[in-house]
């Protein structure tokens, strides 16, 4: 029988004693060492399994238990153990005949769990002793910025820059674990935690997506979105049909959204005309609505088309510019 060492890695964001059947199999059969005293070590135990903490001297230890019993196993740590790894693997490269080293995965992160790990790092963050910005704000303060971040990831997808994307979306999930984080600390009966947030958004998604979670029929995208609409009406008492609209947004995509939603019941409200508002605001406004409302007739999004514009005007200006004042020449160029 073939002497191994075995590397048992773990997902340290999961349950300890969530192992495959494999990993129990061999950690119940096979002494078991590791570098410190973790939740793993106290489940192996309790399991009936024996496990040896080897604070120096990992690779030898290993060694002489594979000479002793033919097998060992290593419990890695939360970051895998690649030093000893690497160690172990150059040893047995110099001297194959003393075992061989296998790599097994007693259970692996799920997909987002990375998230836990934003979480904790936000708790140390926001608890005392940790950053004293962040202990300071309130929901009010951190208003602006994620407005800002929100814009920042905007003009990332506005560019096709991915990798910019990925990027201001992690500065977006921030804002939303240090507001969620600040509301631990609200009084009771009024503070929530970013569990209700995830919570209320599962509830959410499940409810209004009936044709994926149960099983109701839904052929075309028009009949998702009504749906998706008729159960949002049924969840919210509103008096109006405008009820929710964010009217913070800019004032372009405002008036987009309010006469998107005017449409939709089919109320035919006629924008105020031009020539009988009073003063030059006013007169601009209604000229702005009616081109809004226009847009809207033409399939056309009036905010995104204002920014290409207003962007392609930018690069206008940074041209004329340059052409205004043409770089000094260098020494060089003058002599």
């Amino acid at each position: 029988m073939t002497a191994r060492i075995v590397l048992l890695v773990t997902s340290p964001r999961l349950p300890a004693g969530l192992l495959t059947a494999a990993a129990w199999d061999v950690v119940r059969a096979a002494p078991v060492l590791a570098g410190a005293e973790s939740g793993l070590t106290s489940v192996v135990r309790a399991a009936g399994a024996g496990v040896t903490v080897v604070a120096e001297g990992a690779t030898q230890a290993l060694l002489d238990a594979v000479a002793a019993h033919g097998t060992a196993v290593w419990l890695a740590g939360p970051t895998g153990d690649e030093a000893l790894a690497r160690e172990l693997g150059l040893r047995l490269a110099r001297e194959p005949g003393l075992a061989e080293l296998e790599l097994m995965y007693g259970s692996w992160d799920p997909p987002g769990a990375r998230l836990l790990d934003a979480v904790e790092v936000m708790d140390r963050l926001a608890s005392p002793g940790g950053d004293p910005w962040k202990r300071a704000q309130t929901h009010r303060s951190l208003a602006g910025f994620l407005l800002e971040e929100c814009y920042e990831a905007y003009d990332a997808i506005s560019a096709d820059d991915t990798d910019a994307l990925r990027e201001e979306l992690g500065d977006v999930l921030l804002q939303v674990l240090l507001h969620a984080r600040l509301a631990e600390e609200l009084p009771d009966g009024k503070s929530w935690t970013v569990d209700d947030v995830a919570g209320g958004l599962v509830d959410k998604m499940v409810r209004r997506n009936p044709h994926v979670f149960a099983g109701a029929e839904a052929a075309t995208i028009e009949e998702i979105e009504a749906n998706w609409e008729r159960i949002k009406r049924a969840e919210k008492t509103r008096e109006s049909v405008l009820d929710g609209i964010a009217m913070s947004q800019p004032a372009l995509a405002l008036a987009a959204k309010i006469l998107d939603r005017a449409g939709r019941i089919g109320l035919a409200v006629p924008p105020p005309l031009t020539e009988s508002q009073v003063d030059p605001e006013a007169r601009l406004g209604a000229s702005l609505l009616a081109t809004v409302a226009a847009a809207r007739q033409a399939g056309i999004d009036p905010e995104a088309a204002l920014r290409r514009t207003a962007l392609a005007y930018a690069d206008a200006v940074r041209a004329a510019e340059r052409a205004s004042h043409p770089p000094h020449p260098t020494p060089t160029q003058a002599s």
